[in-house]
């Protein structure tokens, strides 16, 4: 009889790294139009910590409701386990990777770091078979992310935060500068301008050139030594991966009728100097879905696209990753792995 229990890494309250326990949770079962999948490697994202604190950016009236014990995460590659009776297009032993319940599950009910997690049918995606469950676990955030600001929106979500709908601009022969280039979306958004024929020009700390000039960056730019809205002039678009409030200093380097994508809007201020610049400002919100994921998984199976992974650590030692994460300079992304 199989076990109705599992391993996860599950939280009690908000906090630090600290909160963070490996016990003991109930064990998923797939529900209609699900299926069940035993993780082998899970992918941490900024929404994992964001969650884990409480999501104390946000305004108060913002943050989602949170009801404890929560099970953190979003990104997993394992191998399909069970199908609900109406899954027909995945059955078990089928090796899987997807980005779990996303923005719908912000509250914690994505539920990633875990032994089993279930999953909506649509958002799956079969894991490309020209890489390992750590590399496949690492990319669906970030590689969604990346794509439907750069590729294809591929939905229709209103964003509260801006009145006209994202839309992705022609890369092709066009200068695109990637602000925290080497990071989970920056990393892959400097591989995805490439393919599609633009010269990037990447910005992240020294230590990093080596692998972004190897991904395709035609141009580095050290933070640490110089001011890239000092140096970067007459760009056409740039993707700051970093965000926030500080995304306004890049409108200078942009050309008029240049575009501006903050992958984190909040705190953004410029929106009267964009105007005077001649410059379109457009963010997205990420979302799940299978069918993109199978698509960008294609070039990660051909080698187009890299997965870089700045470090692994086992489900149990979550705590230590997301200390990890808390220091900074991550290249490429944090992958916990699962026995089995």
């Amino acid at each position: 009889m199989m076990s109705e229990r599992m391993k996860a890494v599950r939280q009690h309250a908000f906090g630090g790294p600290e909160v963070l326990v490996y016990e003991d949770a109930p064990k998923p079962r797939p529900a209609a139009g699900e299926v069940l999948v035993r993780v082998r490697a899970v992918g941490l994202n900024p929404p994992d910590w964001y969650l884990r604190e409480g999501y104390k950016a946000l305004p108060p009236e913002w943050r989602p409701q949170v009801t404890f014990p929560v099970i953190l995460g979003t990104d997993i590659s394992g191998v399909v386990e069970a199908v609900a009776e109406d899954v027909g297009d995945f059955r078990a032993g089928d090796e899987v990777h997807a980005m779990v319940r996303f923005p719908g599950g912000l509250a914690g009910g994505s539920r990633a770091y875990a032994e089993y997690v279930s999953v909506p049918a649509s958002e799956v995606a079969r894991k490309p078979v020209g890489i390992d469950h750590a590399h496949a676990a690492a990319a669906p955030m970030s590689l969604l992310t990346a794509w439907q600001f750069l590729i294809d929106l591929g939905h229709d979500a209103q964003n509260p935060l801006q009145p006209h709908p994202h839309r992705p601009v022609p890369l092709a022969g066009r200068t695109v500068l990637v602000n925290g280039a080497a990071g989970g979306v920056g990393h892959l958004a400097v591989q995805l301008a490439k393919w599609r024929g633009a010269r990037v020009l990447a910005v992240a700390s020294g230590r990093h050139e080596a692998m972004l000039r190897a991904l395709g960056a035609d141009a580095f730019i050290d933070y640490a030594r110089d001011a890239p809205e000092d140096v970067a002039r007459e760009v056409d678009l740039v993707v700051d991966a970093v965000g926030g409030a500080a995304s306004g200093r890049f409108l200078r380097t942009l050309k008029r009728g240049g575009t501006l994508f903050p992958i984190f809007p909040l705190g953004f201020s410029g929106g009267e100097e964009a105007a005077t610049r001649g410059v379109t400002v457009s963010a997205t919100q990420v979302r799940s879905s299978g069918a993109q994921l199978e698509q960008a998984g294609r070039l990660l199976d051909d080698g187009t696209l890299r997965v870089v992974i700045d470090s692994t650590y086992p489900l149990a030692h979550a705590r230590r990753a997301h200390e990890r994460a808390e220091a900074g300079h991550i290249q490429g992304k944090i992958v916990l792995t699962v026995d089995g």
